[in-house]
């Protein structure tokens, strides 16, 4: 793998370590490692002019990519997803430029297979063969998926409430299954207590230098698609954030390759009503955010009371011009159908989440009618089954 890795550096303090051995979070201060390229190195090959003829997935990128070794990449086929025009939904609008970036269609039906793919082979290729994580639901699935492809062991902390087809999955994929009373959070104290008594290797989110280098992808894919050009605005459904921090990271990399200029598309953090700290703390003018107590949304996803990431999303929104902002429960899921109905995209809850916004920020003049906007849809519904079932019932 022509890998231009070089090392990693704590997003906070800027402290240097090593990528040639397991690595969670900065010694320091407890906050994400990011890896860290020659991108001098990386520019040489990685041009707009030889990308159209590489492999169709995440791993086109390889470049800035951290695994080292061909043979420790863990791929079922991640990445490359399709940005589709939404010409009807936009119009619907009064849009005539409208995307969505349709992660639906990865392996496990998520955007999660991105960052459990990067995350996996790096810890192939340094030995770490029992793995262990909390998960609201598709991480889960797509850490047990990429560890069974790789004949690894795999650990998941899971709370009841998740959505049944992720226990599922789970379970088929050979992992062992953590059930626990309570949230996200609680699931991450399990997991870490586990892997210290067990000897396992956390890969939660932002906790781990590598899946952050898979959600990044994202943003070299919507670059690349548009044509080597930057939307004007992306709107994403956030939990942990991990999204948004990468592709904002993978903007700042794409300016050094030469790829584009210091232009950034306006970053919308969309949270759930029942859980929104990282919108709270927008609003309040804080840099970091306070849990939330009591986190309520059909939004697995988006069921995430404390972000260890909180101050690398808040960054992003800000320095982009972006904002902030929260949907209900029953927005997203009439956007749900929406969606479905126009484009053909049947979206999760989360991906409802960024039109609910949208139509939000077009009332509020946040957003222009003749901007170019892309929608990030990170899962497909037939993951959520049961809660959009559960929901319907619930408003007939």
């Amino acid at each position: 793998m022509p890998s231009s890795i070089t090392h990693l550096e704590c997003s906070l303090c800027g402290a240097s370590y090593s990528h040639r051995e397991p690595m969670r979070l900065c010694p320091d201060d407890g906050k994400p490692l990011f890896a860290r390229y020659d991108l001098a190195v990386a520019a040489r090959t990685m041009k707009p002019s030889n990308m159209a003829g590489r492999q169709a997935n995440m791993w086109r990128y390889e470049e800035v990519m951290p695994v080292e070794h061909l043979t420790s990449v863990i791929t079922l086929g991640e990445g490359y997803t399709p940005l589709m025009h939404a010409q009807r939904l936009g119009e619907s609008l009064g849009m005539n430029a409208l995307y969505i970036k349709d992660e639906g269609v990865n392996p496990t039906g998520s955007f999660k297979a991105r960052g459990l793919s990067a995350a996996v082979s790096m810890a192939h290729q340094l030995g770490q063969m029992k793995l262990t994580m909390p998960s609201a639901g598709n991480a889960a699935g797509a850490m047990s998926a990429y560890a069974a492809k790789a004949g690894m062991e795999a650990h998941v902390f899971m709370p009841k409430d998740a959505p049944m087809a992720n226990q599922l999955e789970c379970v088929a994929y050979g992992a062992t299954l953590n059930l626990i009373d309570g949230f996200i959070t609680d699931a991450g104290k399990l997991s870490t207590e586990a892997a210290d008594k067990r000897g396992l290797f956390d890969v939660s989110t932002l906790k781990e230098p590598y899946r952050v280098e898979g959600k990044k992808t994202m943003g070299y894919e919507i670059v690349e698609q548009l044509d080597f050009t930057v939307p004007d605005v992306i709107v994403y459904p956030t939990g942990g954030g991990t999204g948004i921090v990468g592709i904002w990271k993978a903007l700042d990399e794409m300016e050094s390759l030469g790829w584009i200029g210091s232009e950034r598309p306006r970053m919308v953090c969309v949270q759930a009503e029942g859980c929104s700290p990282i919108v709270n703390a927008y609003r309040n003018g804080e840099e970091f955010a306070e849990p939330i107590q009591d986190p309520h949304t059909l939004a697995a996803g988006m069921r995430v009371p404390a972000a260890v990431g909180d101050f690398l999303v808040l960054g992003a929104v800000r320095q982009s011009g972006g904002t902030a902002m929260t949907v209900s429960d029953d927005e997203m899921v009439t956007a749900v159908s929406k969606m479905a109905g126009y484009e053909g995209v049947f979206a999760a809850p989360e991906g409802g989440a960024t039109l609910a916004a949208l139509e939000h920020l077009l009332q509020t003049g946040g957003v222009s009618s003749d901007e170019r906007v892309v929608l990030l849809n990170t899962g497909s519904a037939l993951k959520y089954l049961d809660v959009l079932g559960a929901a319907s019932s619930a408003s007939s």
